[in-house]
C-alpha cells in the first residue's frame, strides 16, 4: 500500500485553493461518473454543471437524487433540488455538498462546448480495432529426427578423419626427427653428476 505522507505544511494547500483560478476551479469540482455512462461515454469522471442528475454517496443523505440546481465555485460546493433543512425561524435553505461525495448519473449536453469534451474523450478510451495483418507462417526451426541424426553422424566422422590425419602427420614428422617422443625428451632432460673438483693437497 501507498503511505499517505504528511504534508509539511498544509497553509500552502489551503492557499492554493483559496486563490486558484477560475478554470482550475472548473477542475477541482470533478465528480465520478455512474458505470453506465463510463460504458457508453467513456470517461470516468467530468466536472459537474447546472443540470446534471446526481446521486449522494457519502454523507448524511446518502441515496438522495436530484438535479444540480447551482454550482458554487467559491466554496467548492453545489447544491441540489429538493435537498433542503429548515431553519430556526421556519424558512427553507439549500444544503450545500462537496462533489466527490457525488455520483453523475445523467449529464446535461446543452452546452456544446462540454459536448465537444465528451466526444473528444470517446476515442481515448474505446480505440478503433486495429486491422490485422495476415503475416505469413514461419519455418519451423525444429528439424526432423532424421535430418539431425545424419548430421550428427556425418560430424562424427569427420572428426574421426581429422584425428587419423594429425596422427600420421605426427608419425611421418618424427620419422624426420623434427618431433621426438617423450622417452627421448626424457633422457636428454637427464643431467649428469658433476664431477668432483680434485683439490690439491698443500704442500709445506
Amino acid at each position: 500500500m501507498q503511505k499517505n505522507l504528511p504534508v509539511k505544511k498544509p497553509g500552502k494547500q489551503r492557499k492554493m485553493l483559496y486563490n486558484a483560478p477560475q478554470h482550475l476551479r472548473q477542475k477541482f469540482m470533478t465528480a465520478p461518473l455512474s458505470s453506465e455512462l463510463i460504458a457508453s461515454k467513456g470517461a470516468k469522471s467530468l466536472p459537474v454543471r447546472k443540470g446534471d442528475t446526481i446521486q449522494i454517496v457519502r454523507g448524511d443523505n446518502k441515496g438522495f437524487e436530484g438535479k444540480i440546481s447551482r454550482v458554487d465555485l467559491k466554496r467548492y460546493r453545489i447544491f441540489i433540488e429538493g435537498l433542503t433543512r429548515e431553519k430556526v425561524d421556519g424558512t427553507n435553505i439549500f444544503i450545500s455538498v462537496h462533489p466527490s461525495k457525488v455520483l453523475i448519473k445523467k449529464l446535461n449536453l446543452d452546452d456544446r462546448w462540454r459536448k465537444a469534451i465528451v466526444e473528444r474523450k470517446k476515442p481515448l478510451s474505446q480505440p478503433d480495432k486495429q486491422i490485422k495483418v495476415e503475416k505469413k507462417p514461419r519455418k519451423s526451426k525444429k528439424k526432423s529426427l532424421d535430418q539431425t541424426s545424419t548430421e550428427s553422424q556425418v560430424k562424427k566422422d569427420i572428426k574421426i578423419v581429422q584425428k587419423k590425419n594429425l596422427a600420421d602427420k605426427k608419425v611421418k614428422k618424427a620419422k624426420k626427427g623434427k618431433i621426438t617422443t617423450k622417452k627421448e625428451e626424457d633422457s636428454k632432460t637427464i643431467k649428469k653428476p658433476r664431477s668432483k673438483r680434485k683439490t690439491k693437497s698443500k704442500t709445506k
